[in-house]
């Protein structure tokens, strides 16, 4: 269940074309409103007078290019989280799904083999088809030797095998947490630049002028809600796949210590048993 490099790579891949498709976007969407800004041609020396254009609005004509600009350099830092953000948020659901993890159709046939003893039959499943159940089973059937069986040998490679699992399978979990920490600290820290820019201007003769604060002001609140806006959905999916893999944790012990015990049991285990939940 790794996820490998070549995996990785195209992932990030697939990230920075979706943000390099809204960069084009962005710049398509600058130069047409700067084309629709241009002046008009001057008018002919014999034509009559025109009425006097109406003042420009004061509610449109600022594009998602021009804010991120004017976000400054902190946004370049923004951008790299959210792009972190969505690849783990995408690698997550693909690889963090129970069953992929559980594999509940090897279930039936990892129990007829465990009730017939027969341990090669049941490793040979678990290597042919990886997963973190067989994983973790194997890792415990590797200890019963033709002589003796002992539970705590058993258990304790068990135990180190899904310790083991965890710690690789949270990593790209615990990726995503990092990112919903770091995003509204960015977007904090271009806060305090872009205060620290406007009493700058103040300090120039700025006071009274808020034309000339109007740049620093919007570096504060753009990157303070980029930073808002990355991070409250990171730490969302963080949450709920936190949770989800830990009801699989559980839902593995519970599989594998049912499977243990059909190497004592007579009969199979009630068919009830195996339904996911």
């Amino acid at each position: 269940m790794k996820m490998g490099l070549r995996e990785m790579r195209a992932l990030f891949a697939v990230a920075l074309l979706l943000a390099g498709g809204l960069t084009l976007t962005i710049f398509a969407q600058e130069e047409a409103s700067e084309s629709a800004a241009a002046p008009a041609p001057a008018p002919a020396a014999s034509a009559a007078p025109a009425a006097p254009a109406s003042p420009p609005s004061a509610k449109g004509g600022v594009t998602l290019w021009q804010m991120i600009k004017q976000g400054g350099p902190t946004m370049i830092f923004l951008g790299i989280c959210s792009i972190a953000g969505v690849a783990l948020i995408i690698r997550n659901f693909l690889h963090l799904q129970e069953r992929k993890l559980l594999r509940p159709e090897l279930w039936p046939s990892l129990e007829a083999v465990m009730l017939d003893r027969d341990i090669d039959q049941a490793r040979t499943i678990c290597n042919t088809q990886s997963c973190m159940l067989t994983d973790v089973l194997d890792a415990g059937l590797a200890r019963i030797t033709a002589d003796t069986v002992e539970a705590e040998t058993i258990e304790k490679a068990i135990e180190e095998k899904a310790t083991e699992q965890t710690t690789t399978l949270m990593a790209p979990i615990n990726y995503l947490s990092l990112v919903g920490v770091i995003s509204p600290m960015l977007g904090l820290l271009g806060t305090v630049l872009g205060m620290i820019g406007a009493f700058r201007t103040i300090s120039l003769g700025g006071m009274g002028k808020p034309e000339l604060l109007a740049n620093d002001i919007g570096e504060a609140l753009i990157t303070t809600a980029t930073g808002l806006m990355i991070g409250i959905p990171a730490m969302a999916f963080y949450l709920y796949f936190k949770n989800s893999f830990l009801r699989s944790i559980s839902r593995m012990g519970l599989v594998i210590g049912g499977l243990l015990d059909s190497l004592h049991s007579e009969k199979p285990q009630d068919a009830e048993s195996w339904e996911v939940e």
